[in-house]
């Protein structure tokens, strides 16, 4: 796997490194020592998969807080999505910055989440489906999140102004409303 570190620290890209031949290829998604050479966590609890129909849909910007932080690995098997991720930890150099990455079943790519940041994507082709590794089992108690146009953050996202949102990710409160960040919690 190659590791690239986003400018959001503890953030990364991974790409795979494809063994080629004339059946295909081979490649590692996943490797606990790779991780840990990296500084990286590689406790993992669920895997967790998400398909969705329509082009344009956005699932986000969704996070845990302590004690239940999560961290996520998150590739998208099948299509296309815009993942994006935001930096939430009031201590950090790039608190309230956003990434976005486009992940694609062609690409291979995926995304490391740290413990602090909101997480979200939008379906860039009909019938999209990521596949996430977690390191904490979800806690519905725990279970945070952003608006996924909040003002504060200015993500930039690239299917229109009026994607397809679930009602609870429609009502996430603005940051600036949200009493404290994640990281700050108890």
């Amino acid at each position: 796997m190659i590791f690239s570190e986003t400018r959001l620290a503890g953030a990364f890209v991974i790409d795979m490194e494809r063994r080629e031949d004339e059946r295909g290829f081979f490649a590692r998604t996943f490797a606990v020592e790779e991780f840990e050479a990296h500084g990286l966590v590689s406790r993992v609890v669920h895997g967790n998969t998400s398909w969705n129909h329509r082009r344009g849909t956005v699932r986000g910007m969704h996070y845990q807080i302590p004690p239940h932080a999560e961290v996520k690995l998150v590739r998208c098997v099948r299509g296309a999505v815009h993942d994006v991720i935001i930096d939430l930890r009031p201590a950090s150099p790039t608190f309230r910055e956003w990434v976005g990455v486009d992940l694609s079943a062609e690409n291979g790519r995926m995304l490391y989440v740290p413990e602090g940041f909101a997480h979200g994507y939008q379906t860039l082709v009909d019938g999209s489906e990521t596949s996430y590794l977690v390191s904490h089992a979800y806690v519905p108690g725990a279970e945070q999140g952003v608006r996924w146009n909040d003002p504060a953050f200015g993500i930039e996202w690239p299917v229109g102004d009026d994607p397809i949102l679930s009602e609870k990710d429609a009502s996430w409160p603005d940051f600036e409303v949200t009493a404290v960040s994640p990281a700050a919690r108890p």
